[in-house]
C-alpha cells in the first residue's frame, strides 16, 4: 500500500491552519511531515488519515482518490487528543487495552506475552510517559499493527516526547521495511533530521520485537467471555469500561479509539483549542469506556 499526501492543506497563508504538505509512504519507504505550530499535527495526522477533509490537495491511496479505504486500512498513532494513552497508564495496562479494542485475548498471559514481544517487560509497571521515546513508539506501533486490517500507520510528534531522533525513526523504518506504509508527522528540526539519515541510507539497528510472537497472538481466537479467563488480571481497575469517552476524539470512523483515557477527578479537562484554530470532528463511533485507549 502506498499512502501520497499531494499539496493538502487546511486555511490559507497567511495564518493556514496546516500549509501545503506534501509526502508518499510506501513499504520499506517512511514518509515524512515537517509543520509546526501546536495544533497542526493533529490537523496533518487527521486529514492524511482520511478523517478529515482538507481545503485542497490530494489524499491518494495507491494513486487512487479513495478515503473510506484510507479511513479501514490506516491507524493514527500517538495523534495527540485524538489517539493517545494518558500520560499516567502503566505499559501493561495500554496493552490490555489496546488488545481489548482490537477483538484480541486481554487476559493477564496474552498482556504478557505482548509485553515480552515488543521488549518492554522491565517496564510493564512503569507509566507510559515515563518510558524512552523509541519504546513508547515500538510499543504504541505494534499495538496499533495488531488491528485487523491494518496496512499504514500516521505516526504524529513522536519527537514531543524527547529522546533520539536517529532512535525512534529507527524503529519506524523496521516497520516499514516489513511492508508497512509508516507516515511520520513531526516538527520540521526533526524533519530535516530525518531526510538526512535517510540520504545517508543509514540502517536501522536489529529490532527488539519478537514479530513471530506478536504474529501468533494476532492469529489466537479472540477471547470474548471475559468470566471465562483462565488468568484474569488482579490488578485490573475495577472502573475500566465504565465511562464516557474523552471529548476529544476521531472523526467518524471506528478504525481507532481514543488512546487518551479519561484522567482522575482531580485532573482539569483538556484544554480546548484556539478560536482560531478549525474545531476538530468528534467520532461519535468511539467506544465509550472510561479508560478506551488507542487508534
Amino acid at each position: 500500500m502506498m499512502l501520497e499526501l499531494d499539496r493538502l492543506a487546511l486555511g490559507q497563508d497567511p495564518g493556514a491552519a496546516l500549509p501545503p504538505v506534501s509526502a508518499v509512504a510506501a513499504p520499506g519507504r517512511p514518509g515524512v511531515v515537517g509543520v509546526e505550530t501546536e495544533s497542526a499535527p493533529t490537523i496533518a495526522a487527521l486529514i492524511a488519515g482520511g478523517r478529515m477533509e482538507a481545503d485542497s490537495g490530494r489524499l491518494l491511496v495507491d494513486g487512487v482518490a479513495d478515503a473510506a479505504r484510507v479511513r479501514r486500512t490506516t491507524a493514527l498513532v500517538d495523534t495527540p487528543g485524538v489517539a493517545e494513552p494518558f500520560p499516567v497508564m502503566t505499559v501493561r495496562r495500554v496493552v490490555r487495552e489496546e488488545l481489548a479494542y482490537a477483538g484480541e485475548r486481554a487476559s493477564r498471559s496474552a498482556v504478557e506475552t505482548v509485553v515480552d514481544a515488543v521488549g518492554l517487560t522491565r517496564h510493564a509497571d512503569t507509566p507510559i510517559e515515563r518510558i524512552p521515546t523509541a519504546l513508547r513508539v515500538r510499543l504504541l506501533v505494534e499495538l496499533a499493527l495488531l488491528r485487523p486490517g491494518i496496512e499504514a500507520l500516521v505516526v504524529t510528534s513522536p519527537e514531543r516526547h524527547g529522546g533520539s531522533v536517529p532512535e525512534w525513526f529507527a524503529v519506524l523504518q523496521e516497520v516499514a521495511d516489513r511492508g508497512v506504509a509508516v507516515l511520520v508527522i513531526t516538527s520540521m528540526a526533526a524533519a530535516e533530521t530525518i531526510d538526512a539519515l535517510i540520504a545517508s541510507g543509514s540502517e536501522p539497528d536489529d529490532a527488539d520485537t519478537d514479530t513471530e510472537a506478536l504474529a501468533r497472538h494476532h492469529h489466537a481466537p479472540a477471547h470474548r467471555q471475559p468470566d471465562a479467563d483462565p488468568d484474569p488480571d488482579p490488578d485490573a481497575d475495577p472502573d475500566a469500561g465504565a465511562g464516557s469517552a474523552p471529548a476529544k476524539a476521531p472523526v467518524t470512523t471506528g478504525a481507532e479509539p481514543s488512546l487518551q483515557a479519561v484522567a482522575p477527578a482531580a485532573a482539569p479537562d483538556a484544554s480546548p483549542p484556539a478560536q482560531a484554530e478549525p474545531s476538530l470532528p468528534t467520532d461519535p463511533a468511539a467506544p465509550s469506556t472510561q479508560e478506551s485507549t488507542h487508534s
